[in-house]
């Protein structure tokens, strides 16, 4: 009898745990920089989870590996988790967490490929921040897998951005049938944005603001401002995402981040509520995520607003070049930056990260009483406050060599 592996997995020789090692322990270790702390969920899940609150598209549920696990004589549905974040807001729920989390994980998902010449297992690394609805949130999380990639030697990185938010309020104003517009949403999280074009929309204005923003492509702030003032009186409907939207792009240029807008880019998942990101190697996707703040109340949690991604684990550990990792220490600071300053703000992380500090950006929701050092940034001088918590003694400074090297006594 020949023995055969199973059509759509693979196995890892040395040399390829060696490389998917290196990604999973750079992750890790950025991660924990960034004062986020590691879960592991099951493998199974409860089929519902996916289903009842409307999680994953109609066109991802029929490819889920599902099967009955039988208790007795009865039983409940389970499926091999397609999704790493479905599993990490079930945990949420779960468990006695109160309001804010930085949480982050690394695991395999599974989804069916007829072919089986395609994955049906795939290794994913994500991060996932509960708690927080900002636009500094979502920033944090494409500044932070940015810093992932950048470790691993991979900094050609090109973030393309979308919104579901957008896409939904755009099926809004076209008067749908609510089966129709939750077919026609799927469809579109599932790639085929260009379904809204085939659409002949009851009002007529919506043509000329559909056509531009299905045409944006690229670093174009300003065209999108003018897509607002055309729209501003006649689709009120559109301003609230259109705002976030905006306010999103403006973030992404203050921080200097190689980004693209491409509203075609909105391939993701049903529970998506806001803005969608991918990371772009070339042609090549080897991550993405977004905003999700409906997601924990739908499955039965508090009203908990939330974002997240996952990085490509199979796919970076392909490309990447096998070096070494560093160390880090256990020295914790937390870093208060505001809207005015923060492109000085990640960088004033980075720094502080590259010299062996593990630095989490302030939060309203989060508690202060674990950390070492706590550091305002200003606009003004002195730029630096800082804080040591030990003693209670406050320091102001303009030298960012000066900051660093009182961090690290």
């Amino acid at each position: 009898m020949k023995v055969e592996r199973c059509k759509g997995f693979k196995d890892f020789a040395p040399q390829d745990m060696k490389r998917f090692r290196l990604v999973e322990n750079i992750f890790r270790d950025i991660c924990f920089q960034w004062g986020y702390h590691e879960i592991r969920t099951p493998t199974l899940e409860y089929l519902y989870l996916f289903t009842s609150a409307g999680t994953l598209t109609p066109g991802k549920l029929r490819r889920v590996y599902s099967f009955l696990d039988w208790d007795g004589w009865s039983g409940e549905r389970v499926v091999l988790k397609p999704d790493g974040t479905i599993p990490v807001a079930r945990y949420y729920i779960d468990n006695p967490q109160k309001g804010f989390s930085r949480l982050f994980y690394v695991t395999n998902v599974f989804m069916f490929e007829e072919t089986g010449r395609e994955p049906r297992e795939r290794w994913q690394c994500g991060a996932e921040l509960i708690g927080e609805k900002s636009v500094i949130a979502d920033g944090e999380l494409v500044m932070l897998a940015l810093d992932v990639l950048s470790k691993l030697g991979l900094n050609n990185v090109e973030v393309t951005l979308s919104h579901a938010g957008l896409i939904r309020a755009f099926l809004d104003e076209m008067e749908l049938d609510p089966q129709e517009h939750g077919r026609l949403f799927d469809r579109m999280l599932d790639g085929e944005l260009k379904t809204l074009a085939d659409i002949k929309p009851v009002k007529p204005e919506l043509i000329q603001v559909l056509s531009l923003l299905l045409k944006l492509k690229g670093k174009s702030p300003g065209l999108l401002k003018n897509i607002r003032v055309i729209s501003e009186k006649t689709l009120p409907g559109l301003m609230p995402t259109l705002d976030n939207f905006i306010t999103v792009i403006d973030l992404m240029e203050r921080t200097g981040c190689n980004y693209k807008i491409d509203l075609s880019s909105g391939k993701g998942f049903e529970y998506y509520t806001g803005v969608i990101f991918h990371f772009c190697i070339g042609q090549e996707i080897v991550g993405g995520g977004g905003r999700y703040d409906q997601l924990i109340p739908q499955m039965g949690g508090s009203d908990m607003p939330a974002a997240g991604f996952a990085m490509y684990m199979d796919d970076l550990s392909r490309i990447i070049k096998v070096e070494g990792n560093e160390t880090i220490n256990t020295n914790r600071v937390l870093l208060d930056i505001s809207p005015k300053v923060v492109k000085e703000g990640f960088k004033m992380a980075a720094l502080l990260r590259e010299a062996g500090l593990i630095v989490e950006l302030a939060s309203k929701e989060q508690q202060e009483t674990e950390y070492d050092w706590l550091i305002e940034l200003k606009s003004e001088s002195p730029t630096f406050v800082i804080t040591n918590r030990k003693n209670r003694s406050k320091l102001e400074l303009d030298s960012v060599t000066e900051a660093i090297r009182l961090l690290r006594m």
